[in-house]
């Protein structure tokens, strides 16, 4: 795994290999942060990482500068490998070891971007809970996005708050807004 951008730029990490985690490739990870880079000041965002695995998501947004970035994993592991890693660089990332719904329903937490990165192999249903809970407990700043990374063998393009899909290989980003805007 690797840090695109930022403060730690090509820096390696190395998870350890008994965490059941599917990193986000760095081709997909690389595209979806040159899209986030055309709309928002990393400085001045909040993120939430569901699903965090190994921080790979955390680690690129502290790297570019994000101050406000909670990480939400149920792997005991996977939080210590994220709090072990963000002491190391000096990282302020706030871990929670959680089930994802479970954090869900009870958080007041709000932020600009929200990532999931659940299992591949969850039902559809399972997906769209999530962007339920997000939507339905406000969770979104103003200008927010959600963003599920999912198999391109999932369409979440039926959701009334879906606002497009970005493919690289075999991963999709499903983008989710509170109002969606009308394309010129």
């Amino acid at each position: 795994m690797r840090i695109i951008s930022g403060k730690l730029k090509s820096r390696r990490l190395s998870a350890p290999k008994n965490l059941p985690v599917r990193p986000t490739t760095d081709m997909a990870k690389e595209s979806l942060f040159n899209i986030l880079n055309n709309t928002y000041y990393f400085d001045a965002i909040s993120v939430i990482d569901l699903f965090a695995g190994t921080g790979n998501i955390s680690y690129e947004f502290a790297s570019r500068g994000t101050k406000t970035i909670y990480a939400v994993d149920a792997h005991y592991g996977c939080i210590k490998f994220i709090n072990e890693t963000s002491k190391a660089f000096n990282l302020d990332i706030n871990t929670y070891k959680s089930d994802v719904y479970k954090f869900l329903e009870k958080t007041s937490l709000k932020a600009d971007v929200i990532f999931a990165d659940p299992p591949y192999d969850f039902e559809k249903e399972q997906f769209l809970k999530i962007v339920n809970l997000v939507f339905e407990k406000k969770m979104l700043n103003e200008e927010g996005i959600l963003i599920v990374e999912h198999s391109k063998h999932t369409d979440l393009s039926t959701h009334e708050k879906h606002s497009y899909d970005k493919r690289y290989g075999g991963n999709v980003f499903s983008f989710f807004e509170n109002e969606i805007k009308e394309e010129a």
